[in-house]
């Protein structure tokens, strides 16, 4: 971990905590129906305000790992923000995510997320969903917020936004690495069929007896 990546998280996790003032794990968890039915789920509870610079909120698409402790299965979960995927019996949300800007150091990408985990208090009582997680997660910086769960773990592996300036040099370097032509595969120029005929008739014809 780079030394300096934990006050990145922090500077990161300040300029985004207007995001989503008032989340916390004791709201209730949103019925599944929602989820299965496809409904985007609603972000996190409180307003969101949209940074002045880079991708706004709702284009902001996160890439999230996900494992099962049961059958050891990690996958990756895409979700733009305030999408919500359901995996068996868990569901995980992204509120949105966000990275830090090129010119900062070290580089830094978060999300908010929040896990809901159907399952029983005790052995006697009905499945119910519950909220086990909900904050911030570092990519860098993995220690700093933790899922703490017997079953599940959810973290974050990417957050794909940009900011002013970035489109054009992105646009120039696929228009560089498109190929244009090179004289050397072109094919070699194919002999004239005079020159293969005079190529291949003999350079003098025989004597007459």
């Amino acid at each position: 971990m780079p030394s300096g990546a934990p006050s990145a998280c922090h500077a990161l996790a300040l300029a985004c905590a207007v995001l989503l003032a008032g989340c916390n794990r004791e709201s209730a968890a949103p019925p599944p129906e929602a989820v299965e039915t496809g409904v985007p789920a609603a972000a996190a509870s409180g307003v969101a305000v949209e940074n002045a610079f880079g991708t706004p909120i709702k284009d902001r698409v996160a890439t999230l790992g996900f494992l099962n402790k049961r059958n050891n299965i990690t996958q990756d979960i895409v979700l733009k923000s305030g999408e919500s995927r359901r995996i068996g019996n868990a569901i995980v949300k992204l509120a949105t995510c966000e990275k830090t800007a090129p010119w900062e150091d070290p580089p830094e990408s978060g999300a908010f997320v929040q896990l809901f985990v159907e399952e029983r208090a005790t052995t006697d009582q009905p499945l119910a969903w519950r909220k086990v997680f909900s904050g911030w997660l570092f990519r860098n910086a993995p220690s700093l917020n933790v899922v703490e769960h017997p079953v599940y773990d959810v973290w974050v592996k990417d957050c794909a936004m940009s900011f002013p300036g970035e489109e054009e040099p992105v646009e120039s370097a696929r228009n560089a690495a498109k190929p244009s032509g090179s004289p050397s595969a072109a094919p070699s120029p194919r002999p004239t069929p005079s020159a293969s005929a005079s190529a291949r008739a003999p350079s003098a014809s025989p004597a007459e007896e």
